[in-house]
């Protein structure tokens, strides 16, 4: 039996399970000390590091869900392309794409092949884990994103540059993207995972037009290749307030609402068929203990006690936040009976 599980399957729960974006890593003493000797590549290669890391906060926190210590870079490697984790800078491309010609340079792996570390990693993790594993890829356009720009945007003028000028070239990079992450995540699921999230974290760059026109078809393709699975679908993305209604139709089984959005509203907007996942600020977790007891509860009254709320934060945790404040969360996450049940 899984709260996680049944929550994402839209069936009743005992409590509102709750797990956290990054959950594995940044904040907890026991991650830092092992980076001090690891880098992220290294975590990744070695299976019982990685199983390590992933479960680090399932043990301290009593989360519900593991989600896999990785990044959405990884499978790049396999089709090609060169980059650097940097340090508090993120993916560093080294050959920007700028043409249809790089376009077509990129291979095409299948499944496992576009990063096996991963997967060894993953079949690890399962046979350890108290708990689900989620798993995740990276969505195209926010893959697409890095690849085109050589590194993280805040205005993302190149990749609207190409998307605007090169549209055909563009609709084939993000084709091939979706073809690639569609057989990682089922690769992903044969080792075991038993749910995945699509990291679609920059799609609130666009206007609604051009991501229905031009993006979201390609994220459907993921969702509806990997429905046969029978996996619960997660989406995310953050600043997607004007694209809610167009998420959902993208075909995932729930969508991720950032704090930019109350729940409910949310929730409403995507349509009550659909879970949710969220939304506390992750920047709550800085203040003071009542804060996030008072901003944890307000999230999960205006959910209501409906069936298919998943508690998280609208993105990941920040690395200054406390193990106090997490342990605070979950504790007042898992205590919480909404009033029409109580």
């Amino acid at each position: 039996m899984s709260r996680f599980l049944d929550a994402a399957r839209g069936k009743p729960v005992d409590v509102t399970p709750i797990w956290l974006m990054r959950q594995a890593g940044r904040s907890l003493p026991e991650y830092r000390k092992l980076r001090e000797r690891y880098t992220l590549t290294d975590i990744v290669a070695q299976p019982d590091l990685c199983a390590e890391v992933t479960l680090q906060p399932v043990r301290r926190l009593g989360v519900d869900a593991a989600v896999m210590f990785a990044d959405i870079m990884l499978p790049l490697r396999g089709m090609g392309v060169e980059f650097e984790l940097v340090e508090n800078v993120g993916p560093v491309i080294a050959h920007p794409i700028t043409s249809v010609v790089d376009v077509e340079r990129l291979s095409l792996p299948e499944g496992e092949d576009a990063a096996p570390q991963v997967i060894t990693a993953v079949r690890h993790v399962v046979k350890e884990s108290p708990v689900p594993v989620i798993c995740f890829a990276g969505a195209p356009f926010t893959l697409a994103s890095y690849l085109i720009e050589g590194r993280p945007s805040r205005d993302f003028t190149k990749v609207k540059t190409f998307m605007f000028t090169q549209p055909r070239a563009f609709d084939r990079l993000l084709r091939k993207l979706a073809t690639t992450m569609t057989g990682y995540l089922k690769a992903q699921v044969a080792a075991g995972a038993q749910a995945i999230q699509l990291f679609d974290s920059w799609v609130g760059a666009l206007a609604r037009e051009d991501y229905e026109s031009r993006v979201v078809q390609h994220t459907r393709a993921i969702f509806a290749a990997l429905e046969p699975l029978g996996v619960p679908r997660i989406h995310f993305g953050t600043g997607t307030a004007g694209q809610l209604e167009a998420i959902a139709q993208a075909g995932p089984d729930i969508v991720s609402l950032d704090w930019r959005v109350p729940l409910d509203e949310g929730w409403r907007r995507v349509g009550h068929t659909l879970g949710v996942q969220g939304n506390l600020d992750p920047a709550v977790l800085l203040g003071p203990s009542d804060l996030v007891r008072e901003r944890a509860r307000d999230v999960l009254r205006r959910a209501s006690g409906r069936n298919g709320h998943i508690f998280n934060l609208g993105h990941g945790v920040l690395p200054d936040t406390t193990v106090e404040n997490l342990q605070i969360l979950t504790d007042t996450v898992h205590s919480w009976v909404p009033a029409n049940v109580a």
